[in-house]
């Protein structure tokens, strides 16, 4: 005899549909204005239910920080690892700026959520989340310092600088981007010729 199920019996939210939907909700509403009640709504579960998964909201908070991290640092990782052995210095700049924007720009709310939030979560949760921050931040010195040494960034160039520029420049995209006026590859085509050839024309005397 078959039964009928009520809605009683749901299949279990679980763990990633809790930190998908707080993902959602802190890009809309930042930090402070998300709370564990409505990330239940939003999972369409009992604000108690949470608790068997999280011990409290910043135990979310900083699995999606993480998560958001993580996503951009194997999207850069992979896109530079992907390329031959012979690939020229400019090009594997370019891939590294192509996978942190894809990842920004088409994995949403994880990436999104952490741009807009760490500034506003507790140092604690701040401090949870630097060792994959500080993973991601020496993977990128680690390939400019390598591309320095090839002579492609010139001497002199502060490489812990560039890096900051660079990340935000990169991160800055979420608060404009549009994909109906151009796609994230484009974009990063665009940043990359930028940092690598520069704004000034240096063909003329224009002094």
């Amino acid at each position: 005899m078959s039964v009928t199920k009520t809605n009683a019996e749901k299949p279990e939210v679980g763990r990633a549909g809790i930190l998908n939907a707080a993902a959602s909700l802190f890009c809309q509403h930042g930090y402070g204005g998300v709370s564990l009640r409505a990330i239940a709504e939003a999972a369409g579960i009992k604000a108690g239910s949470i608790y068997y998964h999280f011990a409290s909201k910043d135990a979310i908070v900083t699995e999606i920080l993480d998560a958001g991290i993580l996503s951009v640092h194997d999207e850069a990782r992979a896109a530079v690892e992907a390329l031959p052995n012979d690939t020229t210095p400019d090009a594997i700049f370019r891939a590294a700026v192509r996978g942190h924007l894809h990842a920004l720009l088409e994995h949403g709310d994880y990436t999104s959520a952490n741009v807009r939030i760490f500034g506003q979560v507790p140092p604690a949760v701040r401090d949870a989340n630097l060792p994959v921050r500080k993973a991601y931040e020496k993977y990128l010195d680690d390939l400019l310092s390598d591309l320095q040494a090839t002579g492609a960034i010139r001497e002199g160039v502060s490489l812990s600088r560039l890096r900051l520029l660079l990340i935000g420049a990169l991160n800055a995209t979420l608060e404009w981007f549009d994909p109906e006026q151009g796609g994230a590859e484009a974009l990063a085509d665009d940043y990359a010729d930028t940092f690598l050839n520069g704004i000034l024309n240096k063909t003329g005397d224009n002094t």
